[in-house]
This record gives C-alpha cells, sequence and structure tokens, in this order.
C-alpha cells in the first residue's frame, strides 16, 4: 500500500504549482486592481501570513515533542477528568490545553496526532469542536472591554448567552465521546494492551519504566519530519490565504455583506435594527454594537431587542467571517476536504447552539 507522502517528503511540484498560482492571482490583483500596493501586500498579508505559519509550526513541532518525551499525560493534566469522561483520551486533552494558547497551534496538534495514528478521525473532529471552548476565553477579554462600554447591560446578557451556548455544545459533545467512542488503550511498553478508561497499578508501573528518549534521536526525528509536514501545510495555506485576502481587499466580502444583510434583515428583524445587523456584517465587528448602544440608549431598541439583534447579527454574518478568516486555516491546515468539512460542521454546530440558547432568552425574558 502506498504511503501518505507527508510521512516521507516533500511534494515539489505541488509546492511549485502553488507559488506559481499564488504569484499568478498577485499579478493579476495588481494588473487589474489599484487597491494592492507593496506596503499594504507585506502588512495585511505577509506578516500575518508568517504568524500564522508560526503558530503551525509550534503546534507541529510541541506535538512531536510531547509525543517523543513521554509528556502527553503532564499537559493533558489540565482537562483529564473531562476528556476522560468523554474516552478522547490525553492526546485530545493537550490540544485542548494548547488551545488556550493558540488555535492554530492547537490544531497543527490534533493533525500530528491524527497523521501519526494517536488518534481517529472522529476523535480529531470531536476535539476541534470542543477546542472552541477555550477559543472562547482566548478573545474574549479584548472584546468584552470594547462591547461592554458601548453596549451596557445588553452586552453582558449578549456575552452570558454566547457563553452558555459554547459551553452547551461543549458538554453535548463530550457526552458524545462518552456513549460512542470505544474505551481508550494503554499501551505498555511489553506491547501488552489494557482495556478500558482505568489503568492498574500495573499498567502505570509499567508505563513509568519507560526509558526517557535520546535528545539526539529526537532532534534527528524533528530535523526529518518538521520541515516535509510544515511545507506541504504551506502548499495549500499559501495560496487560499492570499486569494481570500484579494477578495477581501477589493471589496468582495463588502458586497456580499451589504447584499445579504439587505436580504435578510428586512424579513426577520424590526426595520429600526436593521442598521444594527447590516454594520454586525461590516469588516469591524465595533460598528454593530456601536450603533446598538446608540439606539438602546435613545429608546429606539429595549435592552431584549438589542440582545437579540446582537445575536441575529453574529448568526447571519458568520458565513461572512469563516471564509475571511478561518476558510485559509482550516484548508491550510487540514488539507482542502478535512478543512473544509471542519469548517463547515463546527460552525453548524456553533449557529444551532446559539439560536437555541437565544430562542430560550427570548421565550423566558
Amino acid at each position: 500500500m502506498k504511503k501518505h507522502p507527508t510521512k516521507k517528503q516533500i511534494n515539489y511540484k505541488k509546492l511549485c504549482l502553488s507559488v506559481l498560482f499564488t504569484l499568478f492571482i498577485l499579478g493579476v490583483s495588481a494588473l487589474y486592481f489599484d487597491t494592492l500596493s507593496p506596503a499594504s501586500c507585506m502588512k495585511k498579508l505577509g506578516l500575518p501570513l508568517v504568524r500564522l505559519m508560526g503558530f503551525i509550526t509550534i503546534g507541529l513541532l510541541a506535538g512531536q515533542i510531547i509525543e517523543a518525551m513521554g509528556w502527553t499525560r503532564q499537559v493533558a493534566v489540565l482537562a483529564r477528568p473531562l476528556f476522560k469522561y468523554s474516552k478522547m483520551g490525553n492526546h485530545c486533552s493537550a490540544a485542548f490545553t494548547m488551545a488556550f494558547i493558540s488555535g492554530a497551534a492547537a490544531n497543527a496538534m490534533l493533525l500530528e496526532f491524527y497523521e501519526e495514528k494517536k488518534i481517529s478521525k472522529l476523535q480529531l473532529f470531536l476535539a476541534n469542536y470542543i477546542n472552541h471552548f477555550p477559543a472562547f476565553f482566548l478573545h474574549l477579554p479584548t472584546t468584552m472591554f470594547i462591547v461592554l462600554p458601548l453596549t451596557g447591560i445588553a452586552g453582558g446578557y449578549y456575552f452570558l448567552i454566547t457563553f452558555l451556548a459554547t459551553l452547551f455544545r461543549t458538554l453535548c459533545f463530550l457526552g458524545f465521546g462518552h456513549f460512542c467512542l470505544k474505551a481508550p488503550q494503554t499501551i505498555a511498553p511489553e506491547g501488552v494492551v489494557y482495556q478500558g478508561q482505568t489503568e492498574t497499578a500495573q499498567t502505570k508501573k509499567e508505563m513509568n519504566a519507560r526509558t526517557k528518549p535520546d535528545g539526539a534521536a529526537l532532534f534527528k526525528t524533528i530535523k526529518k519530519q518538521l520541515p516535509v509536514r510544515i511545507a506541504n501545510i504551506f502548499t495549500w495555506v499559501l495560496p487560499i490565504y492570499t486569494l481570500v485576502y484579494l477578495l477581501n481587499a477589493n471589496g468582495f466580502f463588502d458586497y456580499l455583506n451589504h447584499t445579504l444583510s439587505s436580504y435578510v434583515t428586512i424579513r426577520l428583524m424590526p426595520v429600526e435594527s436593521l442598521s444594527i445587523v447590516i454594520l454586525s456584517f461590516a469588516a469591524e465587528f465595533t460598528s454593530g454594537f456601536a450603533a446598538a448602544g446608540a439606539l438602546m440608549n435613545a429608546g429606539v431598541l429595549s435592552i431584549k431587542q438589542t440582545v437579540i439583534a446582537l445575536l441575529l447579527g453574529n448568526v447571519l454574518a458568520f458565513p461572512i467571517r469563516a471564509l475571511r478568516h478561518q476558510l485559509p486555516r482550516y484548508m491550510g491546515i487540514f488539507a482542502p476536504k478535512m478543512g473544509l468539512q471542519l469548517l463547515l460542521s463546527g460552525q453548524f454546530f456553533r449557529v444551532g447552539s446559539i439560536l437555541f440558547i437565544g430562542t430560550i432568552y427570548y421565550l423566558a425574558v
């Protein structure tokens, strides 16, 4: 059976095609549009791309070191009870811990564990969904100090509802793992497989008896495998990230924002809330919250109407945000097919949970 190419060597043919395609679309944009300049290209495309690849590299490197040094259990200690209950194992728990620092690095770790057959595809999907929980807190300090001064108590309700939605779907995924995944296996050095969630004292003793890996061997493995994985991920990240950047710079997403907002909001929301949702569709979400706060303070909208408007703006804006910000990362890290599956399914669950908790709020308040 032919092995996956990422395990052996860099696919230089695909890498060259990726670079040529990227140069082609950059040339077309520079030729036919006035929005692209070397300075803006470097600031808004080059630096974010370097930063993204840096986090991906950190995740891949961390995954290799953690696995080789036998630190999976130690890194996974933060959420071990939850992942033990869900039968997802220490590898997924370690990625969950990394997600509090960087979502891209956590996804890269999941990819590393999956390609090394440490976790299954179902575990990868569930772990990615659950990692939305630390991602919520990762961005919370920045958004909270912007939103609360603009919208006051309505903003507080908005954060509470989105948090409860995140918590609700996280618990659902953990419960799904508990009932649908098989009990994790513990493999002793002698090759004996221990079934079940609970490790015996003998198992722990045998696992602790493993010799520490040789530093030189670890460095050799990283030197051999890491550049291959980075190059093959970069093959997808470069053209997709560049294409999304060019579409955004030339107003494609702004056009979609206003087209979708003018079509949807008239039918689903009061006329006085129309401006809130339109502004929520804009590139900077701050505008939507500012408009909401102004209308609420002027007495045009009640607190409840403001909260519902913000939630609907959040939900209706998700396709554009996903295309603009998350599509290049997901398709670059996981390859197009799996990345698209993860992105669409994850956003489906996110929107569903917000609508569910938001409906409860609407009926209860």
